[in-house]
């Protein structure tokens, strides 16, 4: 029985990160993110037997914002564009019993809408500086409502402005798949 996916298999996860320390310009938020991803199954050349790469065809995570005053706003984090380079990897680290490490390299945008927020009501759109990393280890695959953390913190910048951080996602311990 094999281990890995099939190449060619879409395989849909549920995502879940509660309490996800962002830091949005000075003021540190904690918010919840619910959403999910989808990956394709690809070839790995480099390790063709022990692991896949997983292309990102579906990424979307949103969140409810407190906003000043009793307003609400959200944030919304949904994948860049069409992963033409799939970074992301599936690898089994040991056959019996079976355990893998499975790291999702992510570039997204980040919308944050916030009324009040003092930019006139317009959506703050934000990009990832360099691509997130979400590693999970595992036992089996598809996910089952398995813990991935971020290597590091993920910093957004707005493109007009590219040397400066506007937004930091500290931590993102999200819950993957069986929700």
């Amino acid at each position: 029985m094999p281990l890995l996916p099939p190449i060619g298999a879409e395989i849909p996860c549920s995502m879940l990160a509660v309490n996800s320390p962002l830091k949005i310009r000075n003021s540190l938020v904690t918010v919840d993110f619910r959403g999910g991803i989808k990956h394709r199954v690809d070839v790995n050349p480099n390790d063709p037997m022990n692991s896949v790469r997983m292309r990102t065809v579906g990424f979307k995570i949103s969140a409810e914002l407190p906003g000043e005053n009793g307003g609400r706003g959200s944030i919304t984090i949904e994948q860049n564009d069409v992963d033409v380079d799939p970074k992301s990897l599936l690898r089994i680290t040991q056959s019996f019993p079976p355990k893998f490490e499975n790291i999702m390299v992510l570039d997204f945008t980040m919308v944050i809408e916030q009324p009040g927020n003092g930019n006139g009501g317009e959506p703050l759109i934000l990009t990832t500086k360099d691509p997130a990393k979400l590693i999970g280890t595992l036992t089996q695959y598809p996910p089952k409502g398995d813990l991935y953390q971020l290597q590091n913190p993920v910093d957004l910048i707005d493109l007009e402005n590219p040397d400066t951080v506007v937004a930091t996602i500290q931590k993102l311990p999200v819950k993957i798949g069986g929700l």
